[in-house]
């Protein structure tokens, strides 16, 4: 198996200023995101005239940190950030396995990518709205919340 060195490799995703302005020039990007987290919904399922159905439901990651004292020592306290984050599924397969078994309170892993949007509420005032298209989820847990007999 032959190598490439690491400044071929580097060259694709990265344009250099002595690029000529006039010729095309195919760059790579990347949107990715992962998550961790739980539900903090049941899934919905929306359709749209004329359009395929998604799957819909929030999901919250949590940042923790120590402040005061060291982070090393015990001392000082603990805070927490908790972040919510709009995942749609439109995978036909995914879409319907997550609207059918995702339930409020399981721990999920989500693969996707970040999309930013605009649309109108019913007031007629323009927001602009950020998701997360999966498309890879893994479940961790079959739910937080299970009932009680």
């Amino acid at each position: 198996m032959l190598r490439r060195p690491a400044w071929q490799v580097l060259r694709q995703f990265v344009r250099h200023e002595s690029d000529t302005v006039g010729s095309l020039v195919l760059e790579r990007s990347m949107n990715r995101v992962q998550l961790l987290g739980r539900v903090g919904q049941d899934p919905i399922m929306r359709q749209v005239e004329g359009k395929n159905p998604v799957t819909i439901f929030s999901l919250a990651t949590n940042e923790m940190w120590r402040t005061g004292e060291s982070e090393v020592t015990q001392g000082g306290d603990i805070s927490q950030k908790t972040t919510w984050h709009r995942i749609s599924v439109f995978r036909p397969g995914l879409r319907d396995v997550t609207y059918q078994y995702v339930k409020k309170g399981a721990r999920l892993y989500v693969e996707g990518k970040i999309d930013y949007g605009e649309y109108t509420d019913k007031n007629n005032v323009r927001r602009q709205a950020t998701t997360i298209i999966a498309d890879n989820v893994i479940f961790l847990s079959d739910g937080g919340m299970k009932e009680k007999v």
